[in-house]
């Protein structure tokens, strides 16, 4: 095991679904050495307490303090994070009636929230007027109830906004991520970032 390099690549947000979080878990570990390489990834790194958070926030620092322990004559070269935000999820096999309950109300959530936004939207450039005035400068006559102009604004701005959200119920239109997924990459990044420096301001990253 002499002159063994090892390289440690963390991500800076992992799930496990188990109290007990392992080497494995929370970044990749690679040498030319199969036994420390296995040795390295069976190492126990953090225990979550059922009475603890179920957050914590592990300095990688702590992660080559713990393999130079089991492995003394190898070098520990860090090529990820330097800090793993590590979260403890409890995951249900089957749906219960409180997760249906939650997914029915994001859908009328969604669905009511983006028409009044719509409606309010065009209420406030005054869509109606535009619309009188384009069908009289072209028919030179009054509208006469529903018309081919706002069927036609009505199926263009379903289109739009389907090609924009690149996404028709489960399946993209293109292999692009979709302005959602990466706005919600963002926020995670950011939420993420702000939970290691907090740990880290509050003493509470685990640094040995």
């Amino acid at each position: 095991m002499s002159n063994t390099t090892v390289y440690l690549k963390c991500d800076r947000n992992i799930e496990v679904q188990t109290q007990d979080v392992f080497m494995s878990d929370v970044g990749e570990v690679r040498c030319s050495n199969k036994t420390v390489c296995a040795r390295l990834k069976a190492l126990k790194v953090h225990h979550f307490a059922k009475e603890d958070a179920r957050r914590c926030v592990i300095s990688s620092l702590k992660l080559v303090e713990l393999m130079e322990g089991e492995c003394p004559d190898i070098s520990v070269q860090i090529v990820g994070e330097p800090d793993v935000l590590v979260e403890w999820v409890s995951v249900a096999r089957r749906k219960n009636w409180q997760q249906w309950l939650k997914i029915v109300f994001v859908c009328l959530v969604s669905f009511f929230g983006t028409a009044f936004t719509i409606m309010a939207y065009h209420n406030d450039v005054g869509i109606n007027d535009v619309f009188t005035e384009v069908y009289k400068m072209v028919m030179n006559r009054e509208p006469q109830g529903l018309n081919v102009l706002e069927v036609s604004y009505s199926i263009g701005l379903a289109a739009g906004i389907i090609i924009f959200f690149n996404h028709v119920g489960g399946r993209k239109l293109t292999k692009d991520p979709t302005p959602i997924e990466v706005a919600m990459r963002n926020y995670e990044e950011d939420v993420d970032k702000a939970l290691i420096a907090t740990a880290g301001r509050e003493g509470k990253e685990e640094t040995s």
